[in-house]
């Protein structure tokens, strides 16, 4: 199973590269739960901290705020939120109609920032 990456404090010309502003956000509260990425995810992680297992018994990884998080696709494993989570995430490859709605939410994000 390919593994997950993590980027401590991301230089501000990189996000600004990859738009990180104008990704779409999720929240998520102290929880434990199963999960598998039918996308390459790329997330900022704004608030809290989380471990992921994975389901074949591998090493988790943890990260924190501040940290740049690739989960690649086809993984699957456990989510443990051990801190309030919200991200900024952006869905590529994989299923469809998720790149796709990601896609059109970024787009709005942009426009609605270029419109203020």
């Amino acid at each position: 199973m390919k593994e997950i990456t993590v980027e401590s404090n991301p230089s501000e010309a990189l996000l600004k590269k990859i738009g990180a502003a104008y990704w779409p956000t999720w929240e998520k509260e102290v929880s434990v739960f199963p999960w598998e990425f039918v996308t390459t995810e790329t997330a900022l992680i704004l608030e809290g901290e989380c471990e992921m297992t994975p389901e074949d018994g591998g090493p988790s990884t943890t990260f924190k705020a501040g940290d740049l998080v690739v989960f690649p696709l086809g993984y699957q494993g456990t989510w443990e939120v051990k801190k309030a989570l919200k991200k900024r995430y952006k869905h590529s490859g994989g299923q469809i109609v998720k790149c796709t709605f990601n896609r059109l939410t970024r787009l709005l994000n942009f426009t609605k920032s270029i419109m203020k």
